[in-house]
């Protein structure tokens, strides 16, 4: 499963010939209201690469073609009801050359800088897009990952950035989803604290960055107790898949029931959909935007 090799020759040529083109892609770019029809959001994830996260499962490199992923990415953003796609420039610059953003909502991915596995994994910098590229661009909504770590001082750093990013996108009134956690060291690598009390302080902390939250939403996990979840904030938000590791009938399960809640505005998956456990693409999308949906 790989893009179609005229269109990865298009794609390599453009970019060392024709640059500029980029950015009257953009500006011809057919745009779509944030919230529109049944007020439900699917958005697809592709920002895993830029953070050095390429695993799927047990294989380490599954992400690593990028004209695997593109091609993957192509037929996501085809199925109805898909609403958007995240990730980072280098992705959605290919996206759009590819011709998949008319009419999508583009989220721009920005902190990036905290490598996976790097010894400043926490400090978690603004190595993507920031507000003004996003503004020029004319892409519909930005994110931050938000991981918060009591015993690393890169957490201040990350802080003190993702308050930047919120009060930019409210003066630019560009809605913006903090994706927050709790997380600590473990044996070299950092783990994030899924308990329903974690995730609430996790909350509380997130939704009160920057100097308005008039255009904040939140992008939170699925965990036990979201009804106590959900009753932690005001803010539109949206589910994050996670790692493709459990069973999939079983994370279609939880995800149903926590489309249910109040509050709740739709879904945001990446690998677990792209790289299903039967190879399914198409099947997998159409599963998620029916729970989404109700369609």
């Amino acid at each position: 499963m790989t893009l179609d090799f005229s269109l990865q020759q298009q794609i390599r040529e453009t970019r060392a010939r024709h640059p500029e083109r980029l950015a009257e892609v953009y500006a011809q770019r057919k745009r779509r209201d944030v919230i529109s029809g049944d007020g439900r959001l699917f958005i697809i994830a592709a920002d895993h690469p830029a953070r050095g996260a390429l695993g799927v499962r047990n294989d380490p490199m599954a992400m690593a073609n990028r004209y695997t992923l593109l091609h993957r990415l192509q037929i996501a953003l085809s199925r109805p009801g898909v609403d958007g796609v995240l990730g980072t420039p280098d992705i959605i610059d290919d996206l759009a050359l590819m011709g998949c953003l008319d009419n999508k909502l583009v989220v721009g991915s920005m902190n990036r800088g905290g490598l996976r596995g790097a010894s400043f994994e926490m400090d978690d910098r603004v190595t993507g897009y920031d507000i003004s590229a996003i503004v020029r661009d004319g892409l519909d909504f930005a994110k931050m990952l938000n991981r918060i770590n009591f015993e690393d001082a890169g957490t201040a750093n990350m802080l003190t950035e993702s308050y930047r990013a919120v009060s930019d996108a409210a003066a630019a009134r560009v809605p913006i989803m903090l994706e927050p956690f709790i997380s600590q060291w473990s044996e070299g690598k950092i783990k994030s604290d899924l308990s329903p009390e974690a995730v609430i302080n996790s909350i509380s902390i997130a939704q009160g960055l920057g100097n308005s939250s008039a255009y904040t939403w939140l992008k939170l996990p699925v965990v036990d107790r979201m009804d106590e979840v959900m009753a932690a904030t005001s803010l539109p938000t949206l589910l994050l898949g996670g790692d493709p590791v459990e069973d999939q009938e079983k994370t279609y399960e939880s995800w149903d029931y926590a489309l249910n809640l109040d509050g709740v505005r739709g879904l945001v998956v990446g690998r677990t959909l792209l790289y299903p456990q039967d190879g399914n693409v198409e099947a997998a999308i159409d599963t998620a935007v029916r729970l989404v949906h109700r369609s």
